[in-house]
């Protein structure tokens, strides 16, 4: 590792913190229905759209119809998004010329924009016209990351209210997310992106000839709109098939450190929004400084395992060792604009966040620097996470930390003045099992029958961490993949489909429970026999849950993957 490495995750940390406070103190107004700034332009606007959706704005719903609202809207977008991708040969904007995708392939990629998942079994730049870019996969990276944000919202009111049976109303969450928070940062950081180099255009491909006198076909499209909601709202689905790691998609290294910012950026902000609607900041920063250490473990150890290289590599004489001349360590798979610490800072934020999008190969890491994708998103994606569902799983784990810490002083379990009953602890575990039980499930279903050995190049605990990692990813609705699978079959388009179906709503519903169970329930007074959740022990004993829930539940997993694979390198087995 250099001190040129280090200094760049520690900057891109201070930026974090320094926009955390005032970017929550703005969506908590904008939540808490507020006047902002942006009202003037935009609540006439809004107001359009409830008359238009006749909705109530002031209506409060249920946690039963609030989900009820947000499975309908999703069922709804996939029907929409797959009719879409089956007609793009009828609809405008397609000056290639591209027919319908295969049905199994759209029923996969409907399914994984809805779920903000944005999985890609294809190739966007020689398989979606411009329309469906734009009309369905942009459109989605909104509303997708949109939903996820008003879900969490909602989970706070549910620690927030006192003696209420409703938790918020969908539609106004959605819409408010929407104007107010996504579309004005997309359109500003969209046109710093077009400064920079990024294609927004609806013209054809660009021919080219080439100092060797041949022909090419350069691809370009309506890029920059796409590329800054794909980051912000975690979506990660790339105009492009090389995703961040192509220069039309991640111009330069400024580019980059922007990308990676905004990844955090709405995740991050939800923690101080928790702390504000709980009355107490300091609960925010408990679970952002949680987040912030295991990122900081886990950006660390994948910049070193990459930084050292492959032993068996320097075994034959050729020097890994960083100068002046080289990078060092190991560039494969990698882009020289970035090198290796922006390259294992990219993998960790998008895989701590369910974003999904890279800037290098994450399948050509070293082992047990590929093992730090695997395990933020074994995880739940809780570090930061995905918009909105990074905090309700942080949360999840906050839950069965005060129900440990209650069983350990013989209390009944409390959280920001909320107690804890059987049944809200009984949801948290099934809100909280139902990732591994799709993610481990489904690799033993696709290790165990042909159709899914047949998708494998890589025979051996790299083929296996193949699979597992296309599991893991699309059940933690994070979309990357370590690639060497042919995902694009009917197997695995119908069983990754389903993992990201359990992963997003499995997860929502007994979420959504708990949030109406706390919202009808008094706060109750801190008292000097209540735990603290607001200090360093909480935030120590909430990093050691989610260590230990993962560890045991993954490690067998992990060491039939990346751990043994690991070991087989430095003992002279070249993969």
């Amino acid at each position: 590792m250099t001190a040129n490495g280090l200094f760049q995750i520690a900057l891109f940390s201070a930026v974090i913190i320094l926009v955390t406070r005032p970017l929550g103190g703005y969506m908590t107004r904008v939540f808490q229905g507020e006047k902002v700034f942006l009202t003037p332009l935009f609540h006439p606007i809004e107001v359009i759209f409830y008359r238009l959706a006749g909705v109530d704005e002031k209506s409060d719903q249920s946690w039963l119809r609030y989900g009820g609202s947000m499975l309908l809207f999703s069922v709804a977008g996939f029907v929409l998004l797959y009719a879409l991708l089956r007609l793009q040969a009828f609809l405008p904007f397609n000056p290639q010329g591209f027919g319908a995708m295969e049905p199994m392939l759209a029923f996969n990629t409907a399914i994984s924009f809805v779920t903000n998942t944005n999985w890609q079994n294809y190739g966007g730049e020689t398989t979606l016209s411009y329309f469906t870019q734009m009309a369905g996969l942009t459109v989605h990276n909104f509303v997708s990351a949109a939903t996820g944000i008003a879900l969490a919202v909602a989970f706070i009111r549910g620690f927030a209210r006192a003696s209420s049976n409703g938790i918020g109303n969908f539609w106004v969450d959605l819409t408010r997310t929407t104007l107010y928070v996504l579309l004005p940062i997309s359109i500003v950081v969209g046109l710093f992106f077009v400064w920079q180099g990024m294609p927004q255009t609806l013209g054809a491909n660009v021919d080219a000839v080439t100092v060797e006198g041949a022909h090419q076909s350069i691809a370009v499209g309506p890029v920059a709109s796409q590329e800054v909601i794909k980051m912000m709202g975690t979506n990660g689905g790339g105009f492009f098939n090389a995703n961040s790691a192509h220069p039309f998609e991640n111009p330069n290294a400024l580019t980059n450190f922007v990308q990676i910012v905004l990844i955090f950026l709405i995740g991050a902000a939800l923690t101080n929004v928790f702390g504000r609607m709980v009355k107490n900041e300091m609960q925010g920063w408990a679970l952002f400084g949680a987040m912030g250490i295991l990122f900081l473990v886990g950006a660390l150890v994948a910049y070193h395992f990459e930084a050292a290289g492959n032993p068996n590599i320097a075994a034959l004489g050729i020097d890994q060792s960083a100068s002046t001349l080289q990078a060092g360590g190991n560039m494969e798979g990698k882009d020289v604009r970035f090198g290796i610490a922006n390259s294992a800072l990219f993998a960790t934020v998008t895989t701590d966040a369910s974003c999904g999008a890279i800037n290098s190969w994450h399948d050509s890491f070293t082992p047990l620097a590929g093992l730090v994708p695997l395990v933020n998103m074994e995880l739940g994606e809780i570090i930061f996470g995905g918009v909105g569902s990074g905090l309700y799983g942080m949360l999840l784990f906050a839950i069965v930390t005060v129900f440990i810490a209650g069983l350990m002083v013989g209390r009944t379990p409390e959280y920001v003045g909320k107690k804890l009953d059987g049944y809200d602890v009984k949801m948290t575990a099934l809100a909280i099992i139902i990732l591994p039980f799709s993610t481990l499930g489904f690799t033993a279903l696709a290790t165990a029958l042909p159709a899914g050995l047949a998708g494998i190049a890589n025979p051996g605990p790299h083929g296996f961490s193949e699979i597992l990692y296309a599991f893991s990813s699309t059940t933690a609705n994070n979309g990357s993949a370590f690639g060497g699978l042919s995902g694009n079959t009917p197997f695995y388009n119908i069983t990754l489909g389903l993992a990201m179906i359990l992963g997003r709503f499995g997860m929502i519903v007994p979420m959504l429970a708990i949030a109406g169970s706390l919202a009808r329930k008094k706060i109750t007074a801190t008292s000097a026999g209540t735990f603290p959740t607001d200090g360093g022990l909480f935030v120590a004993i909430l990093i050691a849950v989610i260590v230990i829930v993962g560890g045991l539940t993954y490690f067998p997993a992990l060491s039939l993957g990346p751990i043994v694979e690991h070991f087989s390198m430095i003992h002279g087995t070249l993969y």
